[in-house]
This record gives structure tokens, C-alpha cells and sequence, in this order.
């Protein structure tokens, strides 16, 4: 199966994506000479991984019929300037009042199978070309 994304360009330093009819937009921020309406590719990048992890706990929830109120995904990115990559991806669920703790180490193993971050710790072949 192929999964294909195509990309346009609708001006200054904006970027857009259309996967399966939706629009995923980017720009650069104003420091980098866009307009700052939409995430930087980074960002984005960085967001799929969180709302990954996420996802994976709210339906580890939603199958335990665990009430997910007032749960919160906080991601954090060491960068490295110099190097400019993230060196160190760090993800922590603050769980609702009452979680069981006898499930508290099983959210956490059901967040790390998030296929975002794997494909990231497994990457693909990347062929770049142009015609």
C-alpha cells in the first residue's frame, strides 16, 4: 500500500499538504521570514508525535472506561542549535484523579507503541527526486 501527500505552494513561505481531501498548513514564523499563520513543518512534525502518544492513552482509557478528565500530554524537545536536531523527546501524562495505579505502568507501555515514534526509531528509506 502507498500513501501519497501532495504539496502545494499558496505563497510567501507557506506550505501545504492534502492527505485523503483534508489541508494540512505550515508557514515560517515571522523570524524566519513568514507570516506565522500556521506551524512551522517542525512543529507539526513534533505535534504528530504527541497527539500519537495521546491518542494511544485515550483509547487505552476509553477501553478500561476510565474517566479522562482532566488528563494532559505535555511533550518537550531538548534542541540542540548547533546541530539543529532534537536530541531528547520527552512526553508526560498527567493522569486524572483517580486513575488506577494498577495501570499506571500499562498507559505508559500503550503510549510507547505510537507508530509516529516509531517510525522515527525504525525510519524508512527516503528517495528524493525531482522531474
Amino acid at each position: 500500500m502507498k500513501m501519497a501527500t501532495e504539496v502545494f505552494f499558496p505563497g510567501g513561505k507557506r506550505v501545504y499538504a492534502q492527505i485523503g481531501g483534508m489541508i494540512v498548513a505550515t508557514d515560517q514564523s515571522k523570524e524566519n521570514g513568514g507570516e506565522g499563520t500556521a506551524p512551522e513543518p517542525f512543529q507539526l512534525f513534533l505535534a504528530s508525535i504527541a497527539t500519537c502518544a495521546g491518542i494511544y492513552a485515550l483509547e487505552f482509557c476509553k477501553l478500561r472506561e476510565i474517566e479522562m478528565s482532566g488528563m494532559l500530554l505535555t511533550m518537550t524537545c531538548d534542541f540542540d542549535q548547533k546541530k539543529h536536531v532534537c536530541e531528547r523527546v520527552s512526553i508526560d501524562l498527567k493522569l486524572p484523579t483517580g486513575f488506577p495505579e494498577k495501570y499506571k505502568k500499562a498507559i505508559v507501555r500503550s503510549m510507547d507503541l505510537c507508530s509516529v515514534k516509531n517510525q522515527v526509531v525504525h525510519p524508512p528509506e527516503f528517495v528524493i527526486t525531482a522531474s
